[in-house]
């Protein structure tokens, strides 16, 4: 029995030795199973990809949308032949391997932007460090209290003169507008807190990619503003500066009379030195001139804009009005808008205040009615009566159709490199949409707010003929646009660059190389019978102008090498400054940095 026993407790044992043996073989397998599995990975994403070296820099995944390379997206080249939609860059690469990640690295459009980034990343560094050194300087000056006003300039040159390299590092700038083919400047005069004129010079240039800057050049003061002080402020400047005065082709200005005028204005006298330059009249100023005349062209329009400044001062000039404006359009359920300011110096500031008191005209006519009624205010009573009439609501729904139109080219001309594309494509384009809205009459088409006017009106019928004030309203801002863009002058000429001109346009050709060119025409118009090839059947057919004239303008390709006369039109062409916002721009800077309190500053410390 024990023996029995003692064999059967033996193969128990034994069975339970089996059993353990096939549960460690079993770990062992899976073991097995899930190393050969993760050899083998899921298809999709890896997220190790954004750790690997060689593709950290530059790869990121949008779920759903594919894989895109950051530094291709960012120095966007243009694609020269082939389709426009081309993976990493407009679509997301969905094919989820590293070979394809080579791939891309490897072509020729990932290379330059990988150069281009590196540039741009090393101009920020030096930037930024003349920055933090100058910076490190005026924080010595302030620490012991000096006079950090007028010692300033004086601690950089201390600087550098010990050998601090940060402020060396911007003078390339200088270099680069010395060495580019073609330079315009934007010139404008202000007067400032301590009432003295001063002159801002700005200048454009290309480098040698066909990339185009603007870049603030110097900042005096002047005696006057007569056209010979301002005249000989500018040449001392570009003395000053080293700037080759035969490779500026384009002036920009406010167009005021000194600055335009025929006799004796800036670029009269300028022209009569440098007979190649063009003048151009700021685009932004004209529009906003243009705006202004059609106003003023109807009697009525002139009495509305003068109004919605009258409105504004209502307000602004008392909290308790403002007080009652917030109650009524919280009871009214409307947003709190402000009336906003109406003035010429801002340019196109209409548009904003019709929009505002379109979206809160309920709450401000709420407003001036409680002003007449409880306090008898006279001037409530007579902005109400004003503004409680179907002249006055029409007139606002009219605006608020049409002045988007005007402010979004507006913006346009507002960019810093804007060139004369901007008005040869965008006028036309706003006009087009304005003689729509007008054809449009009573039937104008579905989100306008014109085509709710009747519905918004509790009597229609007393809104009469309206078209005595809108049809003169729109002719006269049609007729101003004609008139102060539609002759294009000699940047018309520039056409001649477009693929549209492909087919002919030779007369154009021989007026900017007798303008801008000493060559013999006969040359410029053998050059132009082989590169409309490249428009036609080559890799230009699928291009725009402005990519045309970029590649035609850079250094960088063999464009330039083969057709050297057409590359510096281009050059030229796009250097050619159409407005003067620059100088705009930099006239806000010093109205925030010479305050009544700073009124002493002025010279090289004030541009600095």
């Amino acid at each position: 029995m024990r023996v029995g026993q003692s064999r059967g407790g033996e193969g128990a044992g034994q069975d339970r030795r089996e059993e353990q043996g096939a549960a460690a073989a079993a770990v062992r397998g899976s073991e097995v199973g899930g190393s050969e599995r993760a050899r083998h990975r899921q298809s999709g994403f890896d997220p190790g990809w954004m750790e690997d070296p060689r593709f950290k820099p530059w790869l990121y995944n949008i779920a759903n949308h594919g894989m895109f390379c950051r530094l291709c997206r960012q120095h966007k080249q243009a694609p020269k032949q082939g389709v426009s939609t081309r993976p990493f860059i407009e679509v997301g690469c969905m094919l989820f391997r590293s070979d394809y990640l080579d791939k891309h690295a490897a072509t020729r459009h990932h290379q330059e932007s990988v150069k281009a980034h590196a540039a741009l990343i090393q101009v920020i560094t030096l930037e930024h460090e003349a920055v933090i050194g100058g910076f490190k300087c005026l924080y010595h000056l302030t620490k012991k209290e000096h006079a950090h006003h007028t010692n300033y300039a004086d601690l950089l040159e201390l600087a550098e003169l010990l050998g601090c390299q940060y402020f060396e590092k911007l003078k390339p700038i200088l270099a680069n507008i010395s060495a580019s083919v073609a330079i315009g400047l934007e010139v404008d005069e202000t007067t400032d807190v301590s009432v003295k004129k001063q002159l801002d010079v700005h200048v454009r240039y290309m480098d040698k990619n066909g990339l185009l800057y603007s870049q603030f050049l110097d900042l005096v003061t002047v005696s006057d503003g007569r056209a010979d002080t301002i005249v000989k402020a500018i040449r001392t400047i570009l003395t000053k500066k080293n700037i080759p005065t035969q490779r500026i082709y384009g002036l920009g200005t406010d167009g005021a009379a000194v600055m335009t005028g025929r006799v004796n204005g800036v670029a009269k006298q300028l022209q009569d030195t440098f007979p190649w330059m063009v003048s151009v009249a700021c685009a932004a100023h004209r529009l906003a001139l243009c705006c202004k005349d059609a106003s003023s062209g109807v009697a009525y329009m002139n009495s509305f804009r003068d109004l919605l400044q009258q409105l504004h001062l209502y307000f602004r000039n008392s909290a308790n009005r403002t007080a009652v404006l917030q109650a009524a359009a919280e009871c009214l359920g409307l947003d709190n808008l402000k009336v906003k300011e109406v003035k010429d110096t801002r340019w196109l500031s209409q548009a904003m205040a019709v929009s505002n008191l379109q979206r809160n005209l309920t709450a401000v006519l709420a407003a001036l009615a409680e002003e007449t009624e409880h306090k008898k205010c006279p001037t409530a009573k007579g902005l109400y009566g004003f503004l409680a009439t179907y002249r006055f609501v029409a007139s606002v729904y009219l605006q608020a159709d049409v002045l988007p139109h005007i402010s979004r080219l507006s913006r346009l001309f507002q960019k810093e490199n804007v060139n004369f594309l901007a008005l040869k494509v965008q006028v036309p384009v706003t006009m087009a949409c304005l003689r729509a809205i007008k054809d449009a009459g009573d039937h104008q088409p579905p989100g306008s707010f014109l085509s709710k006017l009747h519905a918004d009106l509790d009597n229609p019928a007393g809104l009469g003929a309206y078209s005595i004030v809108m049809d003169p309203y729109f002719d006269g801002l049609l007729e101003s646009l004609e008139r102060r863009f539609q002759n294009l002058d000699l940047l018309g000429a520039f056409h001649a660059l477009s693929p549209q001109a492909a087919t002919g346009d030779e007369a154009n050709l021989q007026l900017l190389a007798g303008k801008f060119l000493q060559a013999d025409c006969n040359e410029v118009l053998q050059e132009w019978s082989s590169f409309k090839q490249q428009l036609i059947v080559g890799p230009f057919k699928d291009l725009d102008q402005q990519q045309v004239m970029q590649e035609l303008a850079s250094e960088v390709g063999e464009w330039g090498l083969l057709y050297p006369s057409l590359s510096k039109l281009a050059a030229i062409g796009l250097t050619i400054p159409v407005s003067s916002v620059n100088c705009e721009r930099d006239f806000s800077t010093l109205n925030r940095v010479k305050t009544d309190l700073r009124n002493r500053l002025q010279g090289e410390h004030l541009a600095t």
